[in-house]
């Protein structure tokens, strides 16, 4: 287990804060196209402590695939929401930081069939949902690329905490395969290159057999994107199978968790890190574990066919 890796200081905290709570006080709807314009804008009035951070991991995310910033602001905190499908719509301090730090990254955008498209996204547990292998669930969520089934996954991942689960053990996981490619055998890197693995697509995507086939490495043999999903990932071949089995074992010699406070902001390179979560025990009480994602793209117009009229929310 790790704690948060990055510190902003004070100065910077302070000027972080108001230009989020200024762009929080900027019309009525995040998901609104001159909202994520003013933030985009916005981030530009950001400490350049931040700006050098977010701009050197997005350009490479290091060893680790993952940046955690702690300390920063989320304003005020009402009863953690309780229902399925639950978003943020309302600009918040908590919803400014994340969209300023997307447009760090690239641009945000979400998915029409996730969350009704909405650009920040609640994760938290619900009742009756204990458990789903998803963000409603509390049991442990196994490693997967976020949407690995889908031809435009998000490049970055970022889950800002606002409260964290009452025993405090609830831990985000990751596994960036840059940590484990040299152990791999050059018959099993050989083996994940090839296209013989199906990714199932949720039902909320339309699942009933839509998938996708792909490699599970792709791209540069000595630095390559990862795609997997453990639980909606299946090999096609015995081949793909055995080594299949060695990344998993790799992945449970080398992941690292980290037990999000209030104020740390989580950014995951989706391209070569996996994430999960270990399980914990919600209470249903209004102050239950409470994360808020957003997706952020690095080149959006990649996806320009699946987002008419150039918004942020992908149809299909």
């Amino acid at each position: 287990m790790i704690t948060a890796e990055h510190l902003l200081g004070a100065d910077d905290l302070a000027v972080l804060d108001g230009v989020a709570r200024t762009l929080a006080s900027y019309g009525d709807r995040v998901d609104a196209p001159c909202w994520v314009a003013r933030a985009r804008r916005s981030w530009e009035d950001t400490p350049a402590a931040l700006r050098r951070e977010i701009s050197d991991f997005r350009r490479h995310s290091g060893p680790d695939g993952r940046l955690v910033l702690s300390g920063l602001p989320i304003g005020d905190v009402p009863p953690t929401p309780m229902v399925k499908g639950s978003v943020q719509h309302t600009p918040t301090v908590g919803a400014a930081v994340l969209a300023l730090v997307a447009h760090g990254l690239g641009d945000p955008a979400a998915f029409a069939a996730e969350k009704s498209g909405a650009l920040v996204q609640d994760v938290v547990p619900v009742p009756g949902e204990e458990k789903v292998q998803g963000n409603t669930g509390s049991v442990e969520l196994t490693f997967h690329t976020e949407n690995a089934f889908h031809q435009h996954r998000p490049d970055f991942v970022m889950l800002l905490c606002l409260r964290a689960d009452h025993d405090g053990v609830a831990e985000l996981r990751t596994f960036c395969i840059r940590t484990a490619l040299a152990e791999l055998s050059a018959a099993t890197r050989a083996a994940l290159a090839k296209p013989d693995f199906l990714t199932a697509a949720p039902p909320s995507f339309g699942g009933n057999g839509r998938g996708s086939l792909h490699a599970v490495l792709a791209g540069d043999p000595a630095d390559p994107d990862l795609c997997l999903d453990e639980v909606a990932t299946s090999p096609l071949t015995d081949q793909a199978a055995t080594a299949l089995a060695d990344l998993r074992a790799a992945i449970a010699r080398h992941y690292t968790g980290i037990r999000l406070r209030p104020g740390d902001l989580a950014v995951v390179d989706n391209r070569v890190t996996l994430h999960g979560r270990s399980e914990f025990v919600p209470r249903y009480d209004g102050a239950d574990r409470w994360l808020q994602r957003t997706f952020a793209f690095a080149d959006l117009r990649r996806s320009r066919d699946h987002r008419p009229g150039d918004t942020t929310v992908l149809e299909k």
